[in-house]
């Protein structure tokens, strides 16, 4: 059965304008013809015909060589991005990173990483991937020696007791708030204490500025600047692409604990935007919110290259 196209309106919008679809149909409801019948058109001669024939020709062959062509640009902008933007380039470092938009989120072509960033970057996104199990030896190790860093001259509780409350764990089982953060969450906050004991020890107690009434609970606060941050520098979608993710892979080059110096900085700089915004425990995810936008400013700065580099890290006190 002999088949033609025929119009079919469609009332989407695309930039304001309804768009037209043309799908194959029978012969039934055939409103008009889509192309012209050339075999009764006796306007036309057969040198006209020919000549569109030879028409149709060129025009095929020049967009074949455009294709080609762009084709070829393509592959030699991606080598010379992997080249100017590759992570341990000296270029790299002094130009900024060209970058697109896709659903409102920035991103760059991704550069390629060396062997050392490709390494650490596998056994970052390994630890990202474990979650909190309280049934873990291991686990239930860590929660202590987190007490006992917090609270080196208080007894030892129960995992399941009220005092955990006093370090900001929302119930009596800290196991219970971990959810999203997994156990890299409680690797930071012991990381914080160990590294960085004076600024841990302000924050835990609430010591700097004039304090809320109803403080952000800190234990819970620390799982979620995990979490956050994992979302901002794109670590667990195979290789970043976000702006911040791409600085961050520079960042782990130099530093293989990139990730918790990083914690450390933003929990701080988390504290210093809620004295800022005199902010209140129902305002927290605005402070976080904050908190990550001033952190990809300064990633984006072009003389870091390395976590000290960063303006917020002169927060943190040894």
């Amino acid at each position: 059965m002999s088949r033609t196209l025929r119009r079919r309106l469609h009332h989407g919008d695309v930039g304001g304008k309804r768009t037209e679809h043309l799908e194959s149909s029978g012969l039934e409801g055939l409103d008009e013809p889509l192309l012209g019948d050339y075999e009764h058109d006796d306007k036309r001669s057969e040198g006209q015909v020919l000549e569109d024939l030879w028409d149709d020709e060129r025009r095929k062959e020049r967009l074949h060589w455009t294709m080609l062509f762009s084709q070829l640009i393509t592959q030699w902008m991606q080598w010379l991005a992997n080249i100017v933007l590759g992570s341990g380039s000296l270029i790299g470092r002094f130009l900024p990173l060209s970058s697109i938009t896709q659903n409102g989120q920035s991103k760059i072509l991704q550069p390629t990483l060396s062997p050392l960033q490709e390494e650490r970057l596998r056994n970052l996104q390994q630890r990202l991937g474990v979650p909190f199990d309280g049934s873990r030896l291991e686990h239930q190790d860590a929660l202590r020696q987190l007490w006992k860093l917090a609270y080196p001259d208080r007894e030892l509780p129960s995992l399941k007791s009220e005092l955990w409350k006093d370090m900001g764990w929302q119930g009596t089982d800290p196991s219970t708030d971990f959810r999203g953060g997994g156990y890299i969450s409680l690797e930071n906050l012991i990381f914080f204490a160990k590294k960085y004991p004076e600024s841990f020890r302000r924050l835990l107690h609430k010591q700097d500025g004039t304090r809320a009434e109803w403080e952000y609970p800190f234990a819970v606060a620390g799982i979620n600047l995990s979490f956050m941050l994992a979302q901002m520098l794109d670590l667990q979608s195979g290789k970043p692409s976000s702006l911040a993710g791409i600085r961050f892979l520079d960042l782990l080059q130099e530093d293989e604990m990139a990730f918790d110096n990083l914690y450390c900085v933003a929990f701080q700089m988390m504290d210093a935007q809620w004295l800022a915004k005199r902010a209140s425990y129902m305002e927290f995810n605005d402070v976080l919110k904050s908190t990550r936008t001033q952190l990809e400013r300064e990633l984006s700065l072009e003389d870091v290259s390395s976590i000290k580099d960063l303006p917020a890290y002169n927060l943190l006190k040894l």
